[in-house]
């Protein structure tokens, strides 16, 4: 039998809205870093001493950061659970799909990473998603425990660190020619194949906390997604948004109370200094993931239970394209900030990032909705889908 991609009409509509929102945070934390990479982010932030500066990056610190990777990958997991139901339920053979699949989304996560933006997350996606029918197959109990396992775990970066020092490998040294100095000069006024060369350096030098956050967060909120799709939730979702509002309010009143206290009482704190300091991170990490938790269980109860759904429904547009948008973020990206277009780089305070990221969301939310009155998918949704079902899709409305 034909294996064929989700229909238009099947869409959850609350889903593309979670992606939408999930593209928006992501871009939000993104324009900071593409404003000014780490390499020299805590030297640069030294100059915004203002108090809307100020303001602007308590915000950041306590509603974006670390909120909307963990939201992004339990799409992910969500998406490919929701895939391997319909595999299994046409009765065809789920793992050359998927193979196929993950092949193509990691091409294009190693394009994205060498010619636009080194913090990349769909190659990580991509080999997640290879695991799918393996893991797809565990028990519910397992899927949680392994998920509960990989968040709480304290010990990821030593372990990578002697991992590292027994195979002699070092990635701080790729960055060891670099300095702030350096590095502004080559994104504001080097060549692109300059840019290439650090961006692949970035990359490298950042395996550490690729290996040692990044991974064990997106593996841990796949599992939970996949756990969500295969117990088909997504399908009465008002439902455990009611069932689950006590413990969702909860937490986010004991989750966001300790991330006030580490923001803003901790540091000052010598305990926080002490042996204890990865502990308090570890738990300002899980905090924030727990926010990003809540902001879905918010979306989800304003949207089916509240008057206020058409402020939502806009972001389903980029939703349906998540793809494409994340990909167009960095695009834009490189024309703002880099010598290919404006030179913008390290020339933002946090209130004009900010208000440049949301400007992009925008034009992205009407470029969105105008391309989805004529087409099915996205752009690279449609080569995506096309790819994996090793045909050329029909994209316009109308065609069949």
């Amino acid at each position: 039998m034909n294996k064929q991609p989700i229909r238009v009409q099947q869409r959850i509509e609350i889903l593309d809205i979670y992606r939408g929102f999930a593209v928006f945070g992501i871009f939000v934390v993104n324009s900071v870093i593409m404003n000014s990479t780490f390499l020299n982010q805590d030297e640069f932030a030294k100059q915004w001493t203002s108090k809307i500066d100020h303001i602007f990056e308590v915000l950041l610190q306590l509603f974006f950061y670390t909120k909307f990777f963990p939201i992004f990958s339990l799409l992910f997991g969500l998406g490919i659970a929701m895939q391997a139901l319909k595999l299994s339920d046409s009765n065809t053979s789920a793992t050359p799909f998927f193979i196929r699949r993950m092949l193509i989304l990691f091409s294009i996560g190693l394009f994205h990473i060498i010619f636009l933006w080194s913090g990349d997350v769909l190659h990580i996606y991509a080999i997640l998603g290879l695991l799918t029918t393996i893991i797809i197959k565990k028990t519910n109990r397992s899927l949680l425990l392994m998920a509960s396992i990989l968040l709480v775990f304290p010990f990821y970066n030593p372990l990578i660190e002697y991992i590292f020092t027994t195979i002699h490998f070092q990635p701080h040294s790729y960055l060891n020619d670099y300095t702030g100095v350096i590095v502004n000069d080559i994104i504001r006024n080097g060549s692109y194949l300059d840019g290439i060369k650090l961006r692949s350096m970035e990359y490298l030098s950042n395996i550490p906390m690729l290996l040692g956050f990044l991974a064990p967060v997106a593996l841990s909120m796949f599992l939970i997604g996949l756990y969500i799709g295969k117990n088909k939730i997504y399908k009465s979702i008002d439902v455990y948004t009611q069932r689950i509002k006590k413990p969702m309010l909860i937490t986010f009143v004991f989750t966001n109370c300790y991330r006030l206290l580490f923001l803003f009482v901790l540091p000052n704190i010598d305990i926080y200094r002490s042996s204890l300091r990865p502990y308090f991170i570890k738990l300002m990490v899980l905090s924030d993931i727990a926010m990003g938790l809540f902001y879905l269980w918010l979306i989800a109860w304003i949207w089916y239970f509240t008057r206020w759904k058409k402020v939502l429904s806009p972001f389903r547009y980029v939703g349906r394209m998540a793809l494409t948008n994340y990909i167009m973020q960095s695009v834009i990206g490189v024309f703002l900030f880099t010598s290919v277009g404006l030179s913008m780089y390290e020339t933002l305070r946090p209130s004009q990032t900010f208000g440049l990221a949301v400007a992009v969301f925008i034009f992205q939310l009407i470029y969105s909705k105008i391309w989805l009155s004529y087409f099915k998918y996205g752009p690279l949704e449609w080569i995506w889908r096309s790819l994996t079902y090793k045909k050329i899709l029909p994209i316009k409305l109308g065609d069949t």
